[in-house]
């Protein structure tokens, strides 16, 4: 157990190797031009995953903040605006490959529209994700196998399922609590299938009893490659 700042980890980050469509870099097409591109190969993906009510969005924008700090300003994509209502827990990947990680990887901006939770449905706006030097992705599945190969980080807060599950119960409401317990049930199977808190860089408290200043720092349970980038 280890208490780490977000300026540290942020300055490690933009060290690190831009993974995202570095291996892919047969198929991306010709570089792209225009104020708005970047060459392919040029985005460091963070991964931000956990549970529901664990501190994943309040871990991003703390992280977000301290690359600003840093001098980049990365866009953060909510996985949650993505799915197409509580059934699209998983599925909904394929949605974010084509409006967003596609894009990024050939240097050109992505867009998503939001989904309207009470509408229960997407909305007409589009959201664009500009090829930074560094994009946050979180939520759920955030870190799922298939894009591990093209994180330049990826985290995984944990804390107590009851914790979680009351977090998510003030946060949204007690009227949608059934559909809570069924989606911490649902992130169970994948996280358990996926194997994700195994094979994350940075395993962290999100519950932590360890004195420490949350607003600049976090509780890393387990470290894996951070500072090697192998």
């Amino acid at each position: 157990m280890t208490v780490e700042s977000f300026r540290a980890l942020a300055v490690t980050v933009s060290a690190g190797p831009p993974r995202l469509g570095a291996t892919r870099l047969d198929t991306v097409g010709p570089e792209p031009t225009g104020p708005d591109r970047t060459p392919p190969g040029s985005t460091r993906l963070v991964a931000i995953d956990g549970p529901s009510g664990a501190g994943k969005t309040v871990f991003a924008e703390r992280l977000a903040a301290a690359f600003r700090a840093e001098g980049v300003d990365p866009p953060v994509v909510h996985t949650d605006d993505l799915l197409d209502g509580w059934a699209d827990q998983v599925t909904f990947w394929p949605r974010l490959e084509e409006w967003v990680l596609a894009p990024l990887r050939a240097g050109r901006p992505g867009r998503y529209r939001r989904y309207d939770w009470q509408a229960g449905r997407f909305g007409t706006q589009w959201t664009v994700v500009p090829p930074a030097p560094v994009v946050l992705l979180e939520g759920v599945t955030a870190a799922r196998a298939a894009i591990r190969p093209e994180l330049t980080l990826s985290v995984f807060l944990t804390a107590p399922p009851r914790l979680c599950l009351d977090r998510a119960v003030a946060r949204d409401g007690a009227a949608i609590r059934a559909y809570l317990e069924e989606w911490q049930r649902g992130e169970r199977r994948h996280f358990a299938a996926d194997a994700t808190a195994d094979h994350v860089d940075l395993v962290v408290d999100g519950a932590p009893g360890v004195p420490h200043d949350p607003s600049t720092q976090f509780v890393t349970l387990r470290r894996r490659r951070v500072q090697t980038w192998t």
